[in-house]
This record gives structure tokens, sequence and C-alpha cells, in this order.
């Protein structure tokens, strides 16, 4: 029996909190166990301490997962919780995925401070977003505004927003919902329109490959439509590269046994963009979400790539 508390890892942000707090309530109710068996164990990351950067001038996306997984492989951690659009596809040897909550609502939501839709911005209008697939879209449906990477936590951009530094941001409402804050943003963009990146709005548990009593714990908190959905995400996105220095979107849906998805890269100025649908099954998730991007791939031809390095 286990009797001294499980060693959950997060990042400190208000946002990595809530996820943890909610992974945490999850486990207590599946498990009856006290909330006292959980320990949140908070570290910060090489992307939370660097902000003045995109995050594809300083490495990517494991700049926000780096030091959780390097105590998770120790032994120093039980498991971490994770934005699951922050992982890299490819993790150290040793880990995994191992769960998925719930997802919440996968639309960007824009916040706007000089009008409140983003189509409806002056010409020549600034728009703060460290995202490259959010600043493609954005040029792609609107080539005429000022783009500008901003980068911080949800509160930090909101008070940057409030000082004029920019006409408006996006956010992902996932965290937004998450925070309490549904009434901050100005307009819910469409994700025919506006897709998602892979795996937003998702929260998974990394943990050790072969540590039978904390992944077995964690199997009860795991919602299986989630992890086909996003695993198909995470399969287009490795085939396509996968990391921030590319405008990549995606979004699955599975209801057990079918799954339906539909990708889209875009050059960094939005000028080209190409789609893919695809649908299969869902206990092959992965591998239809990789087929669909060697499929784009192809159909984009060699020559798209390389405005991507």
């Amino acid at each position: 029996m286990q009797t001294k508390p499980f060693r959950i890892g997060t990042r400190g942000s208000p946002l990595a909190l809530a996820q943890t707090h909610e992974t945490r309530d999850r486990l207590v109710a599946a498990h009856g166990l006290p909330p006292e068996m959980f320990e949140i164990v908070i570290l910060s990351t090489k992307g939370d301490r660097i902000t003045d950067r995109s995050l594809s001038e300083i490495g990517g996306k494991g700049l926000f997962t780096e030091e959780l997984e390097q105590q998770l492989l120790s032994g120093d951690l039980d498991f971490a919780v994770h934005s699951s659009k922050d992982m890299p596809t490819k993790l150290p040897d040793g880990l995994f995925l191992s769960a998925f909550l719930p997802r919440e609502d996968i639309r960007d939501a824009f916040v706007g401070r000089t009008a409140p839709k983003l189509l409806n911005l002056p010409h020549g209008a600034t728009v703060g977003s460290s995202s490259l697939r959010r600043q493609a879209l954005i040029r792609r449906l609107r080539p005429d505004i000022n783009v500008i990477t901003y980068r911080g936590q949800v509160e930090t951009r909101l008070r940057k927003l409030a000082e004029g530094q920019v006409d408006g941001t996006l956010l992902a409402y996932a965290g937004l919902k998450r925070l309490g804050m549904t009434d901050v943003p100005t307009e819910l963009l469409d994700p025919e329109e506006f897709p998602p990146a892979p795996a937003q709005g998702a929260i998974c548990i990394e943990s050790r490959v072969g540590d039978t009593r904390v992944n077995t714990l964690l199997a009860a908190v795991d919602d299986p439509r989630t992890h086909e959905a996003v695993s198909c995400e995470r399969g287009f996105l490795a085939t396509l590269d996968g990391s921030c220095r590319t405008p990549i979107a995606g979004h699955a849906q599975s209801d057990g046994t079918h799954i339906r998805f539909s990708g889209m890269i875009l050059t960094p100025d939005g000028a080209t963009c190409h789609r893919i649908a695809v649908e299969g099954k869902a206990a092959e998730a992965t591998e239809l979400g990789r087929k669909a991007g060697e499929d784009i791939r192809a159909k984009a031809g060699p020559g798209f790539f390389s405005s991507w390095t």
C-alpha cells in the first residue's frame, strides 16, 4: 500500500497549477484517496524563464518540459502534468504520455482592445502572439496586420494588451476557461477558419515506462476519446516536424470506434496553405495522423517547406 504521497511535477504558472489541481482532484475522486496523498512539486523551466524571445529561437517545445522530465527519470517525481500542445513529439527514452484528461474547448480566443473581432481591427493594427501557427493564420486572414512576437503567462499578455502594447492577442479558450476567465475573450474563432494547434485543450500526464504502480493509478483518469484524438494529432505533428518552428494546425475527433482528422500547414507569411481531411479506425489513430502528414507533405511539395527553416 502507498504510504508516501505521490509527487506530481508541474510548472508554476496559474494555468499549469489549475491543470495540476484538476488532475489531482480527478485522481482523488477516482481512487477515494485523500488530497494529502498527492504532493504538488513546482519547477521552473527554461521556457518560463526566457520570455523575451520566441520559442523557435530558443529551442522549441522541450523548453517547457526538460526540468520536469529530468526529475521523472531520476525518480524524484512520480508523474508530471502538462498542456499537451507543449509536448515535443519525441520524448526522452523511458517516458511516455500515459493519460489524457477529458478535452476542453479547442478554439482560439481573440481578445481585442481596439475592436472586438479580428477581422474588424483597423488597417495596420498590431496583434501579439508567440505561436507561429496563430501568426500565419492572422496573416492569412489579414495580411495588413502587424504581427509581433508576444510571450508570457496569460496574465502577462493581458496586462500588455491593457497597457496598449498591442491592439489584440490570441489565447487558447481552454486555458481561459480553466482559469475562470471566460469573460475575457471578445471573440471565439471558428475552428474551420482558424484551426487549433494539435493537442490544444488537452491536459496530459507523463510518467515512466514500466512503472506499473503509477501507470495503474493514472489509467483511472485517462479519457480514451481524448487519448485517441491527441495521438492522431501528434502523429501528424511527428511527420511534419512538430516543433515550435512550424505553422501546423490539426484537430481529430473520436467516437471510440471511428476517428476523423483535419489538418493544415501554412507558410509563415500565411500566403500559402494546404489542408487535408481523413478518417479511419480509432484504434489506428497515431498511424492515421502519420499518414495524413505524409500525404499533405507530398501534396505541398518539397519547395513548400523551405520557408520553414
